[in-house]
């Protein structure tokens, strides 16, 4: 049978249990239809980046499938039907990684070197951020161009070849 990893996103507003009722759902449809789900990984709530049917963040969830197309089909066809799951996506692969997929591992790697909190970095010479003047600069004038007042103007206009005529006349 083909394996596929597949990815589903579930609305900000349910609760983990209720992600975990839906997987329990979808590992009965997969079943029936002759497959089995090998490793389901929940990631928890993330930001998306941008909103899906009014949503900001969504619950993140990944099966390894080894199941006949028809299940998957069938699988899908209810995620569109469930109002909890926003997104979904499935894509077909050689094999399965034994290993924890690269979103588990990226927030193992945080916690064990103490990257995951970045709030003792020195911010440099860039001053005190209350400080007005030191994010931007000094104020400057509104009139930082000089203008002739109105009525009087240096621009002057010339005619041409009639000025000349003009003053041959006088």
């Amino acid at each position: 049978m083909p394996l596929y990893e597949h990815v589903f996103l579930a609305r900000q507003d349910v609760s983990a249990q209720q992600v975990e009722a839906l997987v329990q759902t979808f590992r009965s449809i997969i079943e029936t239809g002759g497959g089995s789900i090998g490793k389901t990984e929940y990631w928890g709530v993330k930001s998306l980046a941008f909103r899906i049917k009014k949503n900001r963040k969504a619950h993140f969830t990944l099966m390894n499938l080894d199941a006949p197309p028809a299940a998957v089909a069938e699988l899908e066809r209810q995620e569109r039907l469930s109002t909890d799951v926003v997104r979904f996506i499935t894509v077909k692969v050689d094999e399965h990684e034994a290993v924890p997929s690269a979103m588990m591992r990226r927030s193992d790697r945080d916690e064990r070197d103490g990257r995951g909190d970045r709030g003792d970095r020195d911010r440099g010479d860039r001053g005190d951020r209350g400080d007005r003047d030191a994010r931007r600069g000094p104020r400057r004038d509104r009139d930082f161009s000089p203008r002739p007042p109105r009525g009087e103007s240096d621009v002057v206009i010339e005619t041409g070849a009639g000025d000349a005529a003009e003053e041959d006349s006088l």
